[in-house]
């Protein structure tokens, strides 16, 4: 008996967490087999294959499309299965095995992270229906872009970082992000963002926005606790406090309990728009995007995940 959304195209990228993946697709194969849920497996092979899988077996008919790999997979995908703000196919599944260097998306809905649990979730007919971010940037060319994100964006310090870890040995892992935010923060000078957010607006200096559709991001941090991917609002954090903030709120960060703080500011909206004195860097579910001006919108319900 397969599964009630019909055949499993597990989208892979073979090179998460240096190679990781593609170690754990022998492993994956024989649970799914045990539980008689028939799959195939698309492997990527360079970036933005996954988004283009994605969107292949969606147009051919398939809808149930599972994530072999980390934030960066989901992120693709995701792309994949949206395009003018609408489904590709309409009732379109999201399912998740982490793999690779980290994956904060599945941690807001309590997925497992281990790959037998993780094929667990993916039998049975158990949806939740999420809302996805759009982002409408300037491109590193110059030209307005839109992006969808599942999870977490950021605008300023923590674009500037993901951009900084990018350019670290894929083999370092994780600790990219830990080596790339001590190499980015001394040189990072913070400068006046204007932030509206419905009928909410900020302007002063600031080195962060965070706009989170999810709760978790670099790899654990609970971020945005109040945030529901499902709600039909965006989160905003605008950081406006000193740089040193960043690295004195993060033991707190971890477990969720920063919030209230007196240097950021709390916002909640459909549609976030942000404008800064200099370009900030904008980053989202890990991956580097643009620079601001940026507008952020929440797109309700497009795709479900497997729970």
């Amino acid at each position: 008996m397969t599964s009630p959304f019909g055949r499993l195209v597990l989208i892979a990228n073979p090179k998460a967490g240096i190679g990781n993946a593609q170690a754990q697709l022998e492993q994956i194969g024989r649970e799914l087999d045990a539980r008689g849920l028939e799959y195939r497996v698309a492997l990527t092979t360079q970036r933005g294959d996954a988004g283009r899988l994605a969107r292949e077996a969606l147009q051919g008919g398939e809808r149930f499309l599972v994530a072999v790999g980390g934030d960066g997979t989901i992120h693709e995908i995701v792309n994949g299965m949206v395009q003018d703000d609408q489904p590709v196919l309409p009732g379109a599944i999201l399912g998740v095995i982490p793999a690779g260097s980290g994956c904060d998306f599945v941690k807001t809905f309590g997925l497992p992270e281990d790959t037998p649990r993780a094929v667990e979730h993916l039998d049975g007919g158990n949806t939740y229906t999420i809302d996805v971010g759009k982002i409408t940037f300037i491109g590193d060319d110059g030209v307005e872009t839109v992006r969808y994100f599942p999870n977490i964006a950021e605008a300023g310090l923590g674009g500037s970082v993901v951009e900084r870890a990018e350019r670290l040995p894929r083999r370092m892992g994780r600790s990219r992000y830990f080596f790339g935010f001590w190499f980015t923060l001394p040189g990072f000078k913070p400068v006046t963002v204007k932030v509206e957010a419905g009928p909410k607006s900020f302007e002063g200096r600031a080195h962060n926005v965070v706009v989170a559709n999810g709760q978790y991001y670099g790899g654990g941090m609970r971020i945005s606790p109040r945030s529901y991917p499902g709600d039909g609002f965006l989160d905003i954090l605008v950081m406006k406090g000193p740089k040193s903030d960043a690295f004195t709120t993060i033991p707190k960060v971890y477990r969720g309990e920063h919030l209230p703080h007196k240097n950021m500011l709390e916002m909640k909206a459909k549609k976030v728009t942000v404008q800064t004195e200099r370009p900030y860097r904008i980053e989202a579910d890990g991956e580097v995007l643009g620079t601001t001006p940026a507008t952020f919108e929440v797109i309700s319900h497009p795709i479900a995940v497997k729970i």
